[in-house]
């Protein structure tokens, strides 16, 4: 067996331990936790938007400069999870830093400066690229959530917290961008309309 080089950041032999078999599993510490703890939910949510950005990136036309930076916030989300997945106290580890964070902001800038100004709310849809985007941001919005409550009992790194709100900002304005992109009317909330 060889050794893992300083710069892998994991080597994976075997995927099942066993050791999570009775409800507990490990933080990026060592520290063992009930499955149920808020931060392993918090991570949880992270992972789930990794793999809705996933689907968004799956698809046959994924829209240039989106690709890259959708690539980019793929490994982004797992400082994220990883950020999250140590206590806010144990020193020296990764954690979300304020260049991802503005990072996202440069981008949501640069998508939003072309975009109409908006006059209604946006309804979920549009091209399947948009959709798949609201719902990236939804489950970004949820992952925020559980981060928050991981914070309120537990204490985690501020950073992460923001980069989530950046981020739910950006799925949005890259979906109506999305929609933009392909010429495509976004769905528009029309008061009173389902009545």
């Amino acid at each position: 067996m060889t050794s893992r080089r300083r710069d892998e950041p994991v080597r994976l032999t075997r995927i099942y331990t066993r050791g999570g078999d009775k409800g507990q599993t490990s933080l990026g510490d060592g520290s063992r936790v009930s499955k149920l703890d808020e931060r392993i939910a918090a991570f949880g949510a992270v992972d789930e938007l990794n793999s809705s950005i996933g689907v968004a990136l799956a698809l046959p036309v994924v829209l240039n400069p989106l690709r890259g930076w959708l690539e980019e916030i793929q490994n982004d989300l797992f400082d994220v999870g990883a950020d999250l997945a140590v206590p806010s106290e144990v020193a020296d580890r990764l954690r979300v830093t304020q260049e991802e964070i503005v990072g996202l902001e440069r981008r949501c800038d640069e998508l939003n400066a072309d975009l109409p100004e908006l006059r209604s709310f946006v309804l979920p849809g549009g091209t399947p690229l948009a959709a798949q985007l609201h719902v990236a941001r939804a489950v970004c919005r949820r992952a925020e959530r559980a981060a928050l409550l991981a914070d309120e009992r537990h204490g985690v790194s501020s950073p992460a917290l923001v980069y989530l709100n950046r981020l739910s900002d950006f799925l949005f304005i890259a979906a109506r961008w999305a929609n933009a992109y392909a010429d495509r009317d976004e769905p528009l909330w029309k008061p009173g309309a389902g009545a």
